[in-house]
């Protein structure tokens, strides 16, 4: 969308054996040695009644004392000294309890820790340690990393504490339980019958995580012994499943069979790699089956899970309702101006530039932002909420598609924000599963609830939507997207893939972000798909070919 304003020192030596453990590495890593076993105070560290007189450090960490705060806080760890660790950093609490939980509950033991050269106040790590259960024990090795700031108070450096510290699969209140699993592995499977492993296709890392967690008892494995990372309240609040991060002794797995496409699915997974932060989902309008899911990223599923806001391809669900409350139609005369006010707010459109005496499909193609403001003074503040909910299925918060999803948030606003709502900004918030399903229900003319695994596995109830748009609405609203597709703003991206197409780009501002969000949602034949690249540009340019690439091929 366009712009708004408001108005209104470095010694080598071999490791040391300690108490069974092997004595942090420093040689590579600049970490003196006389800070890890010296008889006196670490370097930095304020001793007697000098510290009293001293004075709340503040200003820049030197290299010194970064050095200083991660070498004490790693020593500690590595040595068993956990209530000493925490106390290095700046929540000892949380710390002390997740690092005496790692020993005892994740039954991590001899463990090593390397650091490595700091980047800035930033300290990358190795982790190699023994899991030890009963008679069973594995080896286990990993990276991570921690960051030394200035504590509150008194200035001094400690270790900016999170539980990815410890791991980095973990979030703030997680924790490391080694043991008999609760719930039985899964052999996931493609359509076709053939296997889903996050070694073939990463992005489904989190998939599978989901399905194990929701099929796991159902598919008729066993449980084995494993390290898992269990989720806290925050994580579940976000839907997050719990992990395995080692096996101990295998399970026997259970089979789910999912309604992805193996070609389309290494399709996603070779576009998204092409951006960063990059993520899209394809489906069948005429069914929902999704049939390909992937990120750039795959700490967290975007492409599901994500929760931003939408920009101008939101303006297909609001061109929706203007044309039923006759406010627009395609070939109609629609004012476009440079700016439009609304509830105290001044909002322009990209590069303020107006169309002159266009058309409402004009405005809809080149994606004008005052076409759809001027029309806020004659909207009821829930009129988008409703449309959004009745025809479309999103924002209620009940889709079951067989991995925890977000099912879009349009919530009821007024005045300024109402009007960027609008717009796909304010309080809206999608992710690429919601806007490929929107493409997907102006193709279909009906709302199908996308998913993942077949309802009839499990005899969940499916999402439904409580009516469908008129015949001449929709017939207006797939020629908006038709003519967007091959005049508009996504013309480029979607060459060559007409006629039976139609697709709407957008780009959304984020608060601190030089560039904004570029979206692209758009079907091609019984084929729908979405991406976003975050902080990426303009969604012609960042998004649209990846959309278009699995428009192609599966089309």
């Amino acid at each position: 969308m366009g712009k708004r304003r408001r108005v209104a020192e470095r010694r080598k030596t071999r490791p040391a054996v300690l108490g069974g453990m092997i004595a942090v590495v420093v040689g590579g890593a600049g970490f003196g040695v006389y800070a890890l076993y010296g008889g006196g105070a670490a370097a930095g560290e304020r001793t007697g009644a000098a510290a009293d007189r001293e004075a709340v450090k503040t200003g820049p960490l030197t290299a010194a004392e970064v050095r200083t705060a991660a070498t004490r806080f790693l020593t500690a760890w590595q040595e068993g000294r956990a209530t000493e660790a925490a106390a290095a950093t700046d929540a000892p609490s949380a710390a002390a309890a997740l690092l005496t939980g790692s020993a005892e509950d994740g039954h991590l033991k001899d463990v090593t820790l390397t650091p490595r050269t700091a980047k800035g106040t930033e300290v990358p790590f190795s982790v190699t340690a023994t899991v030890a259960y009963k008679k069973l024990g594995k080896p286990l090795s990993y990276g991570s990393s921690l960051t030394v700031v200035r504590r509150a108070g008194d200035g001094e450096p400690v270790v900016d504490w999170h539980s990815a510290v410890v791991h980095p699969a973990l979030k703030d209140g997680d924790r490391l339980v080694t043991g008999e699993s609760g719930t039985p592995p899964v052999k996931a499977l493609d359509r076709d019958g053939g296997e889903l492993t996050a070694a073939r296709y990463p992005s489904l890392g989190t998939v599978l995580d989901g399905l194990r967690e929701k099929y796991g008892k159902k598919a008729g494995g066993t449980a084995g012994v494993e390290l898992r990372v269990v989720r806290g309240k925050a994580a579940k609040a976000a839907k997050l499943s719990d992990k395995t991060l080692l096996e101990l002794s295998e399970g026997t797995p259970g089979t789910v069979k999912t309604t992805l496409s193996p070609a389309l699915q290494a399709a996603a997974e070779r576009q998204v790699a092409t951006r960063a932060r990059a993520s899209v989902v394809a489906l069948r309008p005429s069914t929902g089956e999704i049939l390909a899911v992937a990120n750039s990223g795959h700490g967290f599923n975007t492409a599901f899970q994500g929760s931003l806001a939408p920009g101008s391809t939101m303006k297909v669900v609001t061109s929706s309702l203007l044309i039923e409350k006759g406010l627009a139609s395609a070939d109609k005369k629609h004012p476009c101006p440079k700016t439009s006010r609304y509830g105290g707010w001044t909002f322009h459109n990209d590069d303020d530039f107006q169309i002159k005496g266009g058309t409402f499909k004009a405005s809809f193609a080149r994606s004008c932002n005052t076409a759809f403001i001027s029309q806020a003074k004659k909207l009821a503040n829930d009129d988008l909420t409703r449309q959004a909910q009745q025809v479309f299925g999103l924002s209620m918060n009940n889709w079951a598609i067989g991995v925890p999803s977000f099912d879009g948030s349009v919530p009821v606003q007024s005045a300024a924000q109402m009007a960027a709502s609008l717009i796909g900004q304010g309080g809206v918030r999608m992710n690429p599963l919601n806007m490929a399903s929107v493409a997907a229900t102006v193709r279909s003319g009906t709302f199908h609830q996308p998913y993942l695994v077949s309802p009839s596995v499990d005899h969940r109830t499916l999402a439904t939507a409580s009516r469908t748009l008129s015949a001449g609405t929709l017939s207006q609203l797939r020629e908006l997207m038709r003519y967007t597709a091959a005049y508009g703003t996504a013309a480029e991206a979607m060459s060559g893939l007409g006629p039976d197409y139609g697709a709407k780009t957008g780009s959304a501002e984020v608060d601190g972000q030089k560039k904004p969000n570029g979206w692209f949602t758009a079907y091609r034949g019984d084929l729908a798909a979405a991406g976003v690249v975050q902080a990426g540009g303009h969604g012609g340019d960042t998004a649209g070919p990846i959309v278009a690439k699995l428009l192609k091929l599966g089309g």
